[in-house]
């Protein structure tokens, strides 16, 4: 019989230098795509101290200010002075980006604009190969109403409050870089069943009495998140809460660390609770099969677990560079299918799901500038109408295919 286990995932806000160069990112993917859907983009974005670095490829009839975009997010997250270490105004922004190589291209678009205006769906669906090799995993639990592993949702949830509070002067003296950490106790079922630590690292002024600083966090951040999210399913009254452990935590961002743009992958997706297949999201547009079929493949994750098929699952896409179809696709249900058969599962995916990259864009209706607001608090879980992805409009298909 399995034992107890504790599992612990992690988030961080906003302000966090490596959330900092993926907003960066996205926020010039955005409007790249507002102007010309059909961009491609993949950009990086670097951090250090007083300095960006923007570089990458970029095809389009767009046209970005990029030091404005840099500025911009920054003053919305809230480095806004040299006090705290970063000036979004007087900061230096240095660009390097070129075109993207046209033996990328000619994988990806092998339809002109004209051509594609007159094609069929399937003629389009045929002629856009994925941008990239690459293994991309989608994943889905019951453990919340999001469907998603109850750790890393409760991190990112936290994170997020951090900021609010922080924005909104609820609790005063907090500055943008922050981090979060929730570690729960499963059962020998699997199951969780209580919280066991919070840990909340964030930023703040100068001289500001940390056991002040742990009231506020607990009263304005930490028991109402767990209330709203644990309710009377998992215990919450009795964690171990850690604050600032180091003692104080006044210099941040990318004054104290440097940043780069999709260095926080498994924040980015479940928390370590299902595989990452390495490509990065942010700064890249739904060509790159590193974003577009990750979201597809948890679209797939999430109708299978709301079909009530499958307590947990994990799909797995893999493509190769130029090719529309998929090389592989694999469904894995841990044993926790109900009432069917993973192999009946695995058929029915492949029956009502159409994961060519061209149809993934269709569907998810990607191109579209949603992008930023990916950047930060995780890509999947959300409740945002611009979230395709987090969409169960899949499950009657589902069932009806395993049920003929």
């Amino acid at each position: 019989m399995l034992e107890r286990r504790l599992i612990t995932a992690e988030s961080v806000t906003e302000g966090h230098p490596d959330k900092v160069c993926d907003q960066i990112s996205d926020a010039i993917l955005d409007d790249l795509i507002a102007q010309d859907p059909r961009s491609h983009v993949a950009v990086e974005t670097s951090a250090a101290t007083g300095l960006f670095f923007i570089f990458g490829e970029v095809s389009s009839q767009g046209y970005v200010d990029i030091q404005q975009q840099v500025r911009s997010v920054l003053r919305r997250i809230g480095y806004t002075s040299s006090q705290i270490g970063l000036d979004a105004d007087s900061c230096g922004v240095t660009v390097a980006i070129s075109e993207q190589s046209p033996e990328i291209n000619q994988g990806v678009d092998k339809l002109t604009v004209t051509e594609e205006s007159v094609a069929t769906r399937e003629e389009r669906y045929e002629a856009q190969g994925a941008g990239d090799q690459g293994v991309m995993f989608g994943y889905a639990c019951d453990e919340t109403d999001a469907l998603m592993p109850l750790p890393i949702y409760l991190a990112h949830r936290l994170a997020h409050r951090l900021a609010q509070v922080r924005k909104e002067g609820i609790v005063p003296h907090l500055r943008p870089d922050g981090k979060t950490q929730v570690t729960i106790e499963y059962d020998t079922n699997e199951r969780p069943q209580r919280v066991d630590t919070v840990l909340i690292s964030t930023q703040h002024d100068p001289d500001i009495d940390q056991k002040w600083l742990e009231k506020q966090l607990t009263q304005q951040v930490i028991d109402p998140v767990l209330a709203e999210v644990c309710g009377s399913t998992v215990a919450h009254e009795d964690y171990r809460l850690l604050v600032n452990p180091t003692g104080s935590f006044i210099l941040g961002g990318p004054a104290a660390d440097a940043g780069l743009t999709g260095r926080k992958i498994i924040v980015d997706t479940y928390g370590g609770a299902a595989h990452h297949g390495g490509g990065a999201f942010s700064g890249k547009d739904p060509t790159k099969v590193d974003r577009s079929a990750a979201y597809a493949a948890r679209w797939v994750a999430k109708n299978i677990v709301a079909a009530g098929l499958a307590r947990k699952v994990e799909v797995q896409v893999a493509y190769a560079i130029g090719m529309a179809d998929p090389v592989s696709v694999n469904v894995e249900t841990y044993g926790t299918e109900q009432g069917v058969s993973r192999e009946q599962i695995q058929e029915a995916v492949r029956q009502v799901f159409d994961l060519r990259p061209a149809a993934i864009i269709d569907e998810l209706d990607l191109l579209r500038p949603i992008y930023a607001k990916t950047a930060a608090y995780g890509h999947f879980g959300r409740d945002d109408p611009d979230f395709a992805w987090e969409r169960t409009n899949k499950v009657n298909e589902l069932k009806a295919v395993v049920n003929a």
